[in-house]
């Protein structure tokens, strides 16, 4: 934005701080004036006589002479000047000290200045690292390297994911590429399995083109606030997941209190589906059993999805919201997903206000656990 030049804040603090001490110096003469020289009279009426024709003894004192008593317009002769040279004396040093004093107490402004000039330039490892007690100028330079910190991993995130989405979406474009190019080399193959494969490949790149839409949605947090019940959106998903469990030897268990909150109805019950697909899929070869438990809390409301699986580590635990990210091994099945469940279900949590905690079970397997803010109380 383009603004017309103006004074510095060092200059109007320097000025502020020489007229203070200015005002301050005119108030203590006017007070010497009204409290001292108004008991000064304008002319002494009856003068001390003087004493003359006394004879002076040698070893004593001499005689005073004539006693002179000022009276006002003498007094005021004599501390006009004064006064004028004690103001222009506070103007300066008020003036010098205003200046050192100003530039002392902005010199973590310019340093906040000069990094959020880097940060303009794209320069997000740079920190101001204030030194000294709090005050409110660290205050702002702590809460500026926070912002910092959260770009710079949110910029190496957003990086990793484009990345990682262009690889992903290229390698169905390239197999359906290798596809086409053997199936016009060989004209007498069989075009049944060539569009079936094509069929997959087409349906697993719309798959992770979808997510990649639901994850921009719930970044970009466009949608309407409406109430929404855990528990119903907890058996919505179920229901739908159902098929797939038993297809997988698994049993799903749902318990729970009514758990109201505010959001996008079609969000939650993705990020619902998302986890227990997640629950189902990544789960033991055989009688597995997920767990789906809504609570409610004083100023929350939780739901909890377990199931049992392999042991993980809490390291491995806190990388499976990162895109793409598909446990301890990539592999690849009929309904193993894209690789965005859990990084889509972190996005709606965030987008609406909540927490997402992952932690391995003793016995194997993961417990997550979504914490959402309660519905106020009408």
């Amino acid at each position: 934005m383009a603004r017309e030049p103006g004074w510095s804040v060092r200059l109007k603090l320097t000025l502020s701080y020489a007229g203070f001490l200015m005002i301050a110096g005119a108030l203590l003469l006017a007070v010497v004036w009204v409290f001292l020289l108004r008991y000064v009279p304008d002319v002494i009426a009856n003068p001390l006589p003087t004493t003359t024709g006394t004879p002076h003894v040698r070893g004593t004192p001499s005689p005073p002479g004539p006693m002179v008593i000022p009276d006002r317009s003498d007094l005021l002769a004599a501390f006009a000047p004064k006064v004028a040279l004690m103001l222009v004396f506070l103007l300066a040093f008020g003036l010098l000290g205003g200046w050192i004093l100003a530039g002392s107490m902005l010199a973590p402004l310019t340093r906040i200045t000069q990094a959020t000039r880097l940060a303009t330039t794209g320069s997000l490892s740079h920190r101001i690292r204030l030194e000294g007690r709090g005050d409110e100028f660290r205050e702002l330079a702590d809460s500026f390297d926070t912002m910092l910190a959260r770009l710079e991993a949110h910029d190496a995130e957003q990086q990793r994911f484009a990345a990682n989405a262009s690889h992903e979406l290229r390698t169905p474009l390239a197999i359906t590429q290798t596809l086409l190019d053997v199936a016009r080399n060989d004209p007498d193959r069989d075009n049944g399995k060539l569009v079936e494969h094509l069929h997959s490949i087409n349906t697993r790149a719309i798959d992770l083109t979808e997510a990649l839409l639901v994850l921009s949605r719930a970044n970009q947090r466009s949608f309407t606030r409406e109430p929404v019940d855990l528990s119903l959106a907890a058996e919505e998903a179920a229901e739908t997941l159902l098929p797939l469990a038993e297809e997988r030897g698994l049993t799903i268990e749902t318990a729970g209190d009514i758990a109201p909150t505010l959001g996008s109805r079609t969000l939650l019950v993705q990020l619902v589906t998302n986890l227990l697909h997640n629950a189902i899929v990544h789960n033991l070869p055989a009688r597995g059993t997920v767990w789906i438990t809504t609570r409610v809390r004083p100023q929350s409301v939780q739901l909890v999805v377990e199931n049992t699986g392999e042991k993980l580590t809490p390291q491995q635990a806190a990388t499976l919201t990162e895109p793409f990210q598909r446990g301890s091994e990539r592999v690849r099945t009929d309904h193993s997903g894209v690789g965005l469940g859990l990084a889509i279900v972190k996005s709606i949590t965030e987008a609406h206000d909540g927490t997402l905690t992952l932690t391995p079970r003793p016995d194997g397997g993961l417990r997550v656990t979504v914490e959402l803010p309660a519905k106020p109380a009408e």
